[in-house]
């Protein structure tokens, strides 16, 4: 009886990721040695398997001395002739063709243009690479952490999300761009924000302060609070997309610039404070490159309703959910044991409500650029680290 084939697990060899011109990219040496791994397996009549790393929270853990989130050694195969995964390897092979192609032309597409790119009817059948974009996108990110490269090394990108506006000059494809003079909108954040391609010049800023959402920076730019306070403005419009993470980051690592953040006062600004300083799961393998671990939150606090005087307008009632998300962040190693944030989110949860920073529009409409932050920069034992 022959005996059974066992897969043959291929996976790069994990080296620092550098950059280059296209044709030296390490990146694409990264996926070349893939395929030359796959061929050399099924040429001998082998079972070609892939190892993908789990992007899970079982597979991710708290460096204390680091402060920031990295990942575990699990992972899953993909193999050729199993019938269950067979989709997903040869899937993840054409991402991959997709973005060699990408690096050799020294051209970017959209995440949306690389599923287009790579999307095609299987001759003879009636079977598609991808049925739609929800497919794609989770091999991109697989691959992303197969290769040890971040999706831009790729040579993908995603929509520009959040706005720049302070006391920096910068370069992006040879353009000299004064963030002093943009206006009411600022600089839109490319998603692609690496060193080949965006510069920084001039800085007189003294701090990077990081805004959740762009109505809220709207108020601090039009009244010119980095020119006052001598400092740099950012938002990511939310949840802050990797480019504007990437740049927080090498802001205060190149720049030596603190990074305050201002944002909502609930489980989702929590979240995201969690996400700047310590890194994502999904994207812990790239948390050296992304996070900040020094970065602060200066607000909204829960104790801000009652030291503030608010009214009860500002009240926004929790629901379950919320309770639930705030009780998965305390677990969370890297909030674990941390009284001060035990007291902050015990005591939204006691109010029964969170609050925005825009409530603090209720007191007046230069209330937050005119007293609160400036009031809160000067009084750090009020920050949460």
């Amino acid at each position: 009886m022959p005996k059974k084939k066992t897969p043959t697990k291929t996976r790069t060899t994990r080296k620092p990721a550098t950059r280059g011109k296209a044709k030296k990219s390490p990146t694409a040496g990264k996926i070349v040695a893939l395929a030359e791994a796959v061929a050399a397996t099924a040429a001998k009549r082998g079972d070609p398997a892939i190892q993908i790393p789990l992007r899970t929270l079982s597979n991710a853990r708290f460096n204390k001395r680091r402060g920031i989130i990295e990942m575990g050694g699990k992972a899953a195969t993909r193999n050729f002739f199993d019938l269950g995964k067979a989709k997903s390897f040869m899937q993840t092979l054409l991402i991959a063709s997709g973005c060699k192609k990408l690096i050799d032309a020294d051209k970017n597409v959209s995440i949306r243009g690389l599923y287009y790119l790579s999307k095609h009817t299987i001759p003879k059948t009636n079977e598609k690479t991808f049925d739609n974009q929800g497919e794609s996108d989770p091999i991109i990110e697989d691959l992303e952490v197969l290769l040890e490269s971040l999706r831009e090394e790729l040579h993908v990108f995603a929509d520009n999300r959040g706005s720049i506006a302070g006391n920096l000059t910068v370069r992006s494809r040879n353009d000299e761009i004064d963030l002093r003079r943009m206006g009411a909108g600022g600089l839109s954040v490319p998603s692609i924000v690496e060193p080949d391609v965006f510069q920084f010049g001039k800085c007189e800023a003294k701090f990077v302060l990081h805004v959740e959402k762009g109505t809220v920076w709207q108020r601090f730019n039009e009244d010119k609070f980095w020119q006052a306070h001598n400092c740099i403005l950012t938002h990511g419009g939310g949840q802050p997309p990797r480019g504007v993470r990437r740049l927080l980051h090498r802001m205060n690592q190149e720049l030596k610039l603190p990074v305050y953040c201002l944002l909502d006062n609930d489980p989702w600004g929590y979240y995201i404070y969690s996400v700047i300083k310590q890194g994502s799961i999904n994207l812990a393998f790239e948390s050296g490159r992304m996070a900040v671990p020094d970065a602060r939150l200066i607000g909204v606090r829960s104790h801000d309703y009652e030291e503030y005087g608010l009214s009860d307008d500002v009240k926004i009632a929790i629901d379950d959910k919320d309770i639930k998300r705030a009780k998965q962040i305390m677990n969370y190693p890297w909030f674990a044991g941390k009284k001060d944030w035990e007291k902050e989110i015990a005591t939204m949860l006691k109010h029964g409500f969170k609050m925005e920073v825009e409530s603090l529009l209720t007191k007046s409409i230069g209330f937050v650029t005119e007293t609160y932050v400036p009031q809160r920069l000067k009084q750090r034992g009020k920050w949460l680290d």
